[in-house]
């Protein structure tokens, strides 16, 4: 979120995860396990970038590439793996970012083309804007040709974390967060994390273009009560159809003060990305609410090769911190009763986030900085119709500094043959700062 505000938190001591795990990426290299998951070594993809990289998103295509960007590098960092992730080519600066960007979101296109998105903030006082970036590479992402900025229709306004999704030919959708007035908006910093807001004009936003990101359509408000209708943070997906699902995070805003309330997800789609209802379904308010206080991302969205949507998120209660899974098998019409995720009682943050594998399959991870020793990352596989096929397992071979902000997002993708392309932020060992590690996972 913006602005970044990366400060030192002490750890909270939390509860050790119950995890019946295989060995994690720090096995002996070249002997797997004899049985269980087989992870391939912990690599830092972001070696050679100077200061701290965090907050990655990645992307596979056929036939086994691997992209991966984040902040870093001096703006937005981006490293390609062309052995499905197996080993990632020296990471590079993507054109057009430098230190007042933010937020990465990639997606690839029709033939192959990468697109990769990021906010931006350019302007002085009354005039300072937020608004997303899209890099272009047509040649497997060895190098961005075309950087298309995306500018709200006045300046002054308040811009905040995109997603990005490819649908037929050179379609693209666009999400992200817009206020007419940057000026309404308040943050508060977290030690150890990113920034959250107290209040202002938020809204989740859609947006399309037709061109590969050349031009863009009209902004697109995705739920009522624009402009205080508190949406921010708005994954998605498309479907082969043309089919835009959409998942979005929303405070209730209060008119008078702007002050947000404790938040929900929503569902909404679109059977061609263009014409939306006029207000999203709320997912499951029963499981608990979202805390304005929570800096990192609290939900996300995928779809399995047959269509099936799962959504993921994490509520802030009593009784902790607690990552949920549902899914849908009717493109969003219903949806499944929540699955517990995180199998911990605290109040550490849970990133929870899926990927679609084959039919009624789906990839499910988290990052935490539970147990006390610091942040990991955890994999389970679940199926529709047999429920978790596995117990938890930690993929990250060592922890990080809870001190130290690793990002609001990590990335994972599904891969051929039953494998998980898993990135991630974290502030390793004696490190000050975070960088990026990858790992493949065979379950």
């Amino acid at each position: 979120m913006f602005p970044r505000c990366l400060r030192s938190v002490a750890a909270v001591t939390l509860m050790s995860l119950a995890l019946a795990a295989a060995a994690a990426c720090a096995a002996t290299p070249g002997r797997p396990p004899a049985a269980g998951p087989q992870i391939t070594p912990m690599t830092d993809i972001s070696a050679g970038c100077a200061g701290n990289s965090s907050e990655v998103e990645e992307a596979f295509a056929p036939p086994g590439y691997v992209y991966a960007e984040w902040i870093g590098c001096g703006g937005i960092g981006f490293a390609r793996s062309t052995d499905s992730g197996e080993q990632f080519g020296a990471a590079m600066t993507v054109p057009g970012s430098n230190g007042s960007s933010w937020d990465p979101a990639i997606t690839v296109g029709a033939g192959g083309t990468v697109y990769v998105a990021f906010m931006h903030a350019s302007g002085r006082a009354s005039t300072l804007s937020g608004y997303p970036v899209v890099a272009v590479s047509r040649d497997h992402g060895a190098s961005f040709a075309q950087v298309h900025q995306d500018r709200p229709p006045a300046p002054g306004n308040w811009g905040d974390r995109d997603f990005i999704a490819a649908g037929r030919g050179n379609q693209l959708f666009l999400t992200w967060d817009y206020g007419p007035s940057y000026a309404e908006v308040r943050t508060r910093c977290a030690r150890g994390g990113s920034c959250f807001y107290t209040r202002g004009d938020l809204n989740a936003v859609i947006q399309a273009s037709g061109n590969g990101g050349a031009t863009w359509g009209p902004i697109i408000h995705l739920e009522p009560g624009f402009p205080q209708g508190g949406g921010y943070s708005a994954p998605l997906v498309v479907a082969p159809d043309g089919r835009v699902d959409v998942l979005s995070l929303s405070h209730p805003t209060d008119p008078a003060t702007g002050r947000l309330g404790p938040g929900y997800e929503y569902f909404t789609t679109s059977p061609q990305g263009t014409r939306w209802p006029a207000a999203p379904r709320e997912l499951w308010p029963g499981q608990g609410s979202l805390s304005p206080s929570a800096w990192w991302i609290d939900g996300d969205i995928s779809a399995d090769a047959t269509g099936n949507l799962y959504v993921t998120w994490d509520t802030q209660t009593a009784a902790g911190d607690i990552g949920w899974l549902s899914y849908s098998g009717d493109g969003g019409r219903t949806w499944s009763v929540p699955l517990r995720v995180t199998p911990d009682t605290d109040l550490a943050p849970h990133i929870v986030e899926s990927a679609g594998g084959r039919a009624g399959t789906a990839y499910v991870a988290w990052q935490t900085s539970a147990p006390a020793q610091g942040y990991a990352t955890y994999l389970r596989p679940f199926s529709i119709r047999r429920g978790w096929l596995a117990p938890a397992i930690k993929v990250s071979a060592a922890y990080g500094n809870a001190r130290i902000w690793p990002g609001d997002t990590f990335g994972i993708s599904s891969l051929p043959g039953g494998r998980v392309s898993l990135t991630w932020g974290s502030a390793v060992g004696t490190a000050g700062q975070s960088a990026i590690y990858a790992c493949v996972v065979k379950i």
